[in-house]
């Protein structure tokens, strides 16, 4: 079976093709019916292609656990040597006119919300800096209102000038004409989860807001790259569907942009549902193990790509993960408006892993790795 993409057009047409002609059966087909013998072979190869990354997300893929990982984990420090990127999110908003079934900032959610002023933000964004952040994520409910291209815009110009190298952002999703104004800004990157491949999934979780529009919000990381933004990091929501599905679609994915967009540095993230709304209820919980599969088979299928977690996983299963594929976390995080400064709006979820980043980078070190806020130039920027 080949999964790859040809083209280099956007990536909808063929999403709705792997759901909807068998072609993911056919993968789970291969996946269940894998054995030994197919893992052994696997593993002599170096990237992967599709039908070896199907293979490693087989359970059987666990009897050779700790090759997987010796592997996963040579591959990482061949490419990213032995550090792993501290990153923080900054909440800007928890206003949103999505009612998305298993967030927290849904608009039937009764809780306090707030926008961060470009003062409140300022303080905020001075205190993550004399930690010694560098890295900084913007991160807003979907709400044109309360976080506009200008002020997101603004906010941009902001992290700049306090001294941030690299600011990224998790907002609504926009045009090309409007990522590249905030490109001129200085915007770094951009986070957009499509939270589920399965169309029909997709719309049973967003029943009402603009985030309902499947193709808008799938093509985005093209627009992204076609607006000249350095990097894009896409992921599903795991939980949500039937994460061998949404793998291999993520898989096709990333291969779809590294081969259409290959002056855009592609990164994954790897969140996963641990609380949600009541009333929400998950029939595709993701186990550590699958979680760790998972991760494991990304990295050996894309051994240049930044593969990133949160904060959302405990520090027992993040330490485990630092240099095993990960080479980008979180740490410190606080998931509302105004939570750096004392108090804080409603957030978005708990963290889990709420140690302080000293004790995060404590915990990197003593896996022999180095804890950076910073390791590219200032002055990079992709060819256009």
């Amino acid at each position: 079976m080949r999964i790859e993409n040809e083209g280099k057009g956007e990536f909808s047409s063929m999403a709705m093709q792997l759901w909807a002609d068998g072609a993911l059966d056919e993968a789970l087909n291969i996946m269940e019916n894998a054995d030994e013998a197919n893992v052994i072979s696997t593993l002599d190869q170096m990237p992967l292609t599709s039908d070896e990354f199907i293979t490693l997300l087989s359970p059987i893929a666990d009897n050779f656990r700790q090759q997987i990982e010796e592997t996963a984990k040579e591959l990482t420090r061949l490419r990213f040597g032995k550090t792993v990127n501290l990153y923080i999110p900054l909440y800007l908003s928890n206003h949103c006119i999505n009612n998305c079934s298993y967030c927290w900032f849904g608009t039937d959610q009764n809780f306090e919300r707030k926008v961060l002023s470009i003062q409140e933000a300022r303080e905020e964004a001075k205190l993550l800096y004399r930690v010694g952040y560098r890295n900084i994520l913007l991160v807003a409910g979907e709400d044109p209102k309360a976080t506009s291209v200008e002020y997101l815009a603004e906010m941009i110009l902001l992290m700049k000038e306090i001294g941030f190298v690299f600011v990224a952002i998790e907002t609504q999703i926009f045009s090309t004409d409007e990522y590249s104004k905030l490109g001129a800004a200085g915007l770094d990157s951009v986070t957009v989860y499509q939270e589920t491949y399965d169309p029909i999934l997709y719309s049973k979780a967003h029943p009402s807001g603009p985030k309902r529009d499947y193709m808008w919000r799938i093509n985005a990381p093209d627009r992204i790259a076609q607006a000249g933004i350095r990097g894009v990091s896409v992921g599903v929501l795991l939980g949500l569907g039937d994460f061998r599905r949404e793998a291999i679609t993520l898989a096709t994915h990333i291969k779809h942009l590294n081969k259409a967009h290959w002056q855009t540095s592609v990164s994954a993230s790897f969140p996963r549902i641990h609380s949600a709304p009541n009333g929400f209820s998950s029939e595709h919980a993701v186990s550590d193990t699958e979680l760790v599969r998972l991760i494991l088979a990304m990295r050996l299928t894309f051994p240049d790509s930044t593969l990133a977690i949160s904060t959302r996983e405990t520090p027992k299963l993040r330490d485990q993960l630092f240099g095993m594929g990960i080479n980008q976390a979180s740490a410190g995080s606080r998931t509302s408006p105004g939570g750096y400064s004392g108090g804080g709006a409603g957030e978005q979820f708990p963290v889990a892993d709420d140690r302080t980043p000293m004790e995060v980078a404590s915990a990197i070190q003593d896996k022999g790795l180095e804890w950076v806020f910073k390791d590219w130039d200032i002055n990079f920027k992709p060819i256009k």
